[in-house]
């Protein structure tokens, strides 16, 4: 019976089995970082491009920077050409992820046009041999993650989910929406049974989980091994420590105080300067401060101070405001 607990992946067993979804733009390192430490049992990489890393694009290199204190790590990597992915993953076998994970699900327009992301999931001979190049060279776990499908007329995740277990895959994650839905409606989790039915590897689940109830009722209807959270944790890495808590404890932790709020984002602000330099850092934070604030007194009028924000100085005074009342 699945439910909450260690999950075993391969070679790598995770301490618990709620994962951080991959999110481009957002799961970068020390948000990683925030959210390991409230609790999730894996997190994972921004997707990076296969082929940047052939070309050693130098941005790719920050793409691929990993922190002590992330692990377990899951690192993303899209494309579409198996030897090109396999000359990647041979070019970075000393970064110390822990599993490859290969994105099949990406549904933004310039990926899919390429071929790439859930434009994989119309060819699942295509996504078994991928898997299988990727096994032949990797030293770790490889893993896949699909979508329901590529629209309402190609629902085929058991399909594409059991090529890729045909290739090796140690894992497979199933996004309950078609490409065409991209983020919009409501997740078919009928559909992410039917895959964990279909295979004899983990199946983790993912779409609309976004608290401890939501998580337990995804493990009861679709019998997944695992929970993966993404856009839930936007502004919101406490998620993994109530998912957490409500499962060891059978209460769930009480919200945040504003105080703890206010200095996980200083903290999170400070890596990202560390981590990024204050130019670019502050710019990243703005996305993240806009959604640690909302649904806080005042935090429509706060959006537009968040733009203008340039340095840590005005950073804290905006939130010191919004968060404390100073």
């Amino acid at each position: 019976m699945a439910g909450y607990g260690r999950l075993k992946i391969g070679s790598v067993t995770l301490e618990n089995n709620i994962i951080l979804g991959p999110m481009a733009g957002v799961s970068d390192l020390p948000f990683r970082v925030l959210c390991s430490e409230m609790g999730a049992g894996m997190v994972c990489m921004e997707m990076v491009s296969a082929k940047a890393i052939t070309y050693k694009n130098r941005n790719t290199n920050m793409l691929l920077e990993i922190h002590e204190k992330e692990h377990p790590v899951s690192l993303q990597l899209f494309g579409s050409e198996p030897e090109v992915m396999q000359e990647a993953v041979l070019m970075i076998k000393d970064r110390p992820y822990d599993i490859l994970d290969v994105n099949m699900g990406c549904p933004v327009p310039k990926i899919v046009g390429n071929g790439e992301g859930s434009a994989l999931m119309k060819s699942p001979e295509l996504i078994e041999k991928i898997v299988a190049a990727l096994v032949k060279v990797s030293d770790r776990p490889v893993t896949v993650k699909i979508r329901k499908g590529f629209d309402d007329t190609s629902v085929n995740a058991v399909e594409c989910a059991l090529a890729a277990q045909s290739g090796g895959a140690a894992a497979v994650t199933v996004h309950g929406r078609t490409r065409q839905q991209f983020y919009s409606g409501k997740a078919d989790w009928d559909n992410i049974r039917r895959v964990k039915e279909a295979l004899d590897i983990p199946v983790i689940g993912n779409g609309d989980v976004v608290d401890a109830e939501s998580a337990k009722r995804m493990f009861e209807e679709t019998l997944c091994d695992g929970v993966m959270v993404a856009r839930a944790a936007q502004g919101n890495p406490f998620v993994f420590r109530e998912i957490k808590s409500f499962f060891e404890t059978g209460e769930t932790c009480e919200r945040p105080s504003p105080g703890e709020v206010y200095d996980t984002v200083i903290r999170h602000a400070d890596m990202q300067l560390e981590f990024k330099g204050e130019y670019i850092g502050i710019r990243e934070m703005r996305k993240h401060v806009s959604w640690y604030t909302t649904g806080m007194p005042g935090s429509a009028r706060f959006r537009n101070e968040i733009n203008q924000m340039t340095d840590m100085q005005s950073l804290k005074k905006a939130c010191g405001r919004v968060m404390l009342g100073e």
